[in-house]
């Protein structure tokens, strides 16, 4: 309590001066400071104003760079999508050719099989593997040949136009970032300071784990025009090889036509030759039985006519056997008789012989003559299954080149 009650403690005059001039230098020294800091403040926020100035402009250059090498591959990605999309096209085209062309070739198809199957009708000799079999069989082995010729090339077509499809898919999903990619980073060179609708974002500072480098991002988008060009031109390769093979299985179809044609006009004309012949030997055959027909009828009336002669001598012969004793005489008149009746008998034997002969003939004839009818119902019947049946399918044969 008593120490309490102790007045304060006295300074002297020099305690107090020296007190002030350490509070008039303190003070001294904090506004000369405070003066550094609003100078250098003044410099910081003045720096810091040209900084981001600076940066923002940077920035605002760097996106119209990057709009334009957006936009230059933009453009490069429309040119190859304009030019993978003719070749779509044309690919279609080619296919829609190759597969009437497909089409085309089943009914000559069918037509050679059935005349093969046709020709089958003809009978006994005339069934011959001749140039006509040959012929058609090499023309069903062209059909089929082409058949499966073109159902591989269109199976390449289709392939080929799947792989431009697919590149034309890739450049349209590039093309399509793209485009979105520009209005980003053209709304974003837009932006400027005293716009309202900018704001703070706590997560937009960071590099995203999906982003790419420059070079990824421009390898990208080359490999894909990489992969359209390649297509494309594999394609146009394509697309020539199938013009030759549509080209080649037309005139291979046309010159085997021709061909199998020709060997039919062939065969005709010489059935028909010999159809001919075969009816100028039946007209021959038939006039020859006629006459050998009247020639045994003559032979059996002359035999008829030499019965008389000869009873005439047996019965002289026999009355004169009636002779009494010494008058059956063997005279001249009696050898006369005798040697009569044996030339008669010669004579018919001789004619009945010649009748034989004859009537064999007939029969020999005959046998011909139904030879002869047979095998022109043979011949007849191949010209109408080559010339009716055979020819008249195939005038409607018509090779197109597709």
């Amino acid at each position: 309590m008593a120490q309490l009650m102790c007045p304060p403690k006295r300074f002297t005059t020099e305690e107090w001066k020296l007190a002030s001039r350490v509070k008039h230098h303190s003070a001294e020294q904090d506004r000369e400071l405070a003066e550094r800091i609003i100078a250098e403040s003044d410099r910081l926020c003045t720096e810091v104003d040209v900084k981001a100035d600076q940066g923002q402009d940077d920035s605002t250059k760097k996106l119209a760079q990057r709009i334009g090498d957006i936009n230059f591959w933009k453009d490069e990605i429309e040119e190859q999508l304009a030019k993978t999309g003719q070749e779509v096209d044309s690919l279609v085209a080619t296919r829609t050719r190759v597969e009437k062309a497909i089409e085309a070739v089943q009914e000559p198809l069918h037509i050679a099989r059935q005349c093969l199957a046709n020709r089958e009708k003809r009978k006994d000799i005339d069934l011959v593997h001749d140039d006509t079999q040959q012929e058609l069989i090499k023309e069903i082995e062209v059909y089929e040949g082409a058949n499966a010729l073109l159902q591989r090339t269109l199976e390449q077509l289709t392939e080929q136009i799947r792989l431009n499809r697919k590149a034309r898919y890739h450049l349209e999903k590039d093309i399509l970032g793209k485009h979105t990619a520009v209005d980003v980073d053209g709304y974003c060179k837009e932006l400027k300071n005293h716009r309202e609708d900018t704001f703070l974002s706590s997560g937009a500072v960071k590099i995203d784990k999906n982003s790419v480098t420059p070079e990824e991002w421009k390898d990208y988008t080359d490999d894909n025009i990489k992969k359209a060009e390649r297509e494309r031109n594999n394609g146009k390769e394509l697309r020539s090889i199938a013009d030759g093979i549509l080209q080649q299985v037309a005139n291979d179809q046309e010159s085997q036509v021709v061909k199998t044609n020709r060997a039919f006009n062939r065969r005709i004309d010489e059935t028909r030759r010999e159809k001919n012949k075969l009816e100028e030997q039946l007209k021959e055959v038939l006039v020859k039985i006629e006459d050998l027909e009247a020639n045994v009828a003559k032979l059996k009336t002359n035999i008829e006519e030499k019965m008389a002669p000869l009873r005439v001598a047996h019965t002289r012969l026999d009355a004169r056997a009636a002779r009494p004793g010494v008058e059956l005489c063997r005279d001249p008149a009696q050898d006369r008789m005798i040697q009569e009746v044996r030339d008669i008998e010669v004579s018919i034997e001789k004619l009945q012989t010649m009748q034989k002969q004859s009537e064999d003939m007939v029969k020999a004839l005959r046998r011909n003559q139904l030879e002869l009818e047979e095998d022109l119902n043979v011949k007849t019947n191949s010209l109408f299954v080559d010339e009716v049946e055979c020819m008249g399918m195939r005038k409607s044969i018509l090779i197109e080149q597709y």
